[in-house]
């Protein structure tokens, strides 16, 4: 029984396969708080392209 404990103590399968999860969860956040960013910058832009080219300019200046 003390033999078993001792392998299970020293056993770090578990433990590497948690930090690789831990790591892809990070890089997943990262992933998508980046393109919830970049999608916000595109879709400003495209308003911007959309205003000029019907003439209606951001303030009422027409």
């Amino acid at each position: 029984m003390k033999a078993k404990l001792a392998q299970f103590w020293n056993d770090e399968d578990g433990i590497t396969a948690l930090e690789y999860g831990l790591i892809a969860g990070m890089i997943a956040v990262a992933l998508l708080i980046s393109v919830k960013t970049f999608t916000d910058a595109l879709d400003g832009l495209f308003a911007g392209i959309g205003e000029a080219l019907s003439g209606n300019t951001p303030g009422g200046g027409g």
